[in-house]
């Protein structure tokens, strides 16, 4: 039978990618959502995931897509409802918060998900099992876009635990540390915070590996016209590989060796799906800790305002 869902939260990324995700998925079923708004088309919406989960006890699993301020509360009650739990990225505010929604759903026995969706871009395992292959030099990361055509009226981005350009930023260090298969460890870093905001809108860091290559990441909310998703990765031996677009093509010294179309969402929901089946969990939050040292090391640089 199928898993019955419930979303919560039904806000772009809702609409863009969860929705499309579980409607494609035969094992999947989408029962209804939460959210204060107005609702998409055809989504049955309730004004708040108590009143939605008291209507629909069939609810197995809720997908908990608001601004990551929110998700502890929210998920320590889906859990202690007996739900599984999906956590949109980043799965919390902090690493407290997320560790202890890990620690819940193992109390409860249900299962929960740190949804790092570009860990399932379709380069991301080729990359890996390239870099497995071979010792590595050094690792760049550059992941640049424009805040206001992607994230528009979202004011909570540059609020204070909203992360501002480490939004799409995690997206790479999700990459990075599965490429990695272990820490980032944050040496310096250089954050560039709006006088009007709580969060940077430009970010420097220093990091290296476990085995300590060298890894310089630059992040940008600021970019204008192409929009740049790229990890660069060189060998000891001079080899270079290179994912783009945030991991669908992945290029080998120099020449596209894989190029396909995005599907994260749906292979992430598959992934929970298989997960809830056999009764497990997957919450790394290496992700969230490189951004967390990237805080407690980093030096704050005044920046212009930020004016949508």
């Amino acid at each position: 039978m199928a898993l019955k869902i419930g979303l919560v939260g039904l806000g772009k990324i809702a609409v863009d990618q969860h929705i499309p995700a579980i409607r494609g998925n035969k094992g999947l079923e989408l029962v209804a959502g939460c959210s204060p708004a107005s609702a998409p088309d055809g989504i049955l919406r309730y004004p708040d995931m108590g009143s939605m989960l008291a209507a629909h006890p069939e609810i197995e699993a809720v997908a908990i897509c608001t601004p990551p301020q929110v998700r502890h509360q929210l998920a320590c009650e889906a859990i202690a409802a007996g739900k599984h739990v999906f956590l949109e990225k980043p799965p919390a505010a902090t690493l407290g918060e997320a560790a202890s929604i890990a620690a819940a759903a193992a109390r409860h026995g249900v299962t929960a998900l740190a949804g790092w969706h570009s860990r399932f871009a379709p380069g991301v395992e080729s990359a890996r099992n390239w870099m497995l292959a071979r010792p590595i030099k050094s690792i760049q990361i550059r992941w640049k876009e424009n805040v206001r055509q992607w994230h528009p009226g979202q004011k909570w981005i540059f609020e204070a635990g909203g992360m501002g350009v480490f939004d799409p930023g995690i997206n790479a260090l999700s990459i990075l540390t599965r490429l990695l298969g272990g820490h980032a460890l944050v040496r310096k870093a250089a954050l560039h915070v709006p006088s009007n905001c709580s969060a940077p809108i430009q970010a420097e860091l220093d990091m290296v590996s476990e085995r300590g290559v060298p890894i310089d990441a630059e992040f940008d909310f600021l970019q204008v016209g192409q929009q740049t998703w790229s990890i660069l990765v060189e060998s000891v031996a001079g080899d270079t590989m290179a994912l783009h677009l945030g991991g669908r093509i992945m290029e080998v010294n120099g020449k596209a060796v894989l190029d396909e179309p995005e599907r994260e969402y749906p292979a992430m929901y598959e992934h929970f799906r298989q997960l809830v089946a056999e009764g497990r969990s997957d919450v790394d939050l290496t992700p969230l800790q490189a951004v967390a040292d990237a805080f407690l090391v980093g030096k704050l640089h005044s920046a212009e305002p930020y004016y949508e």
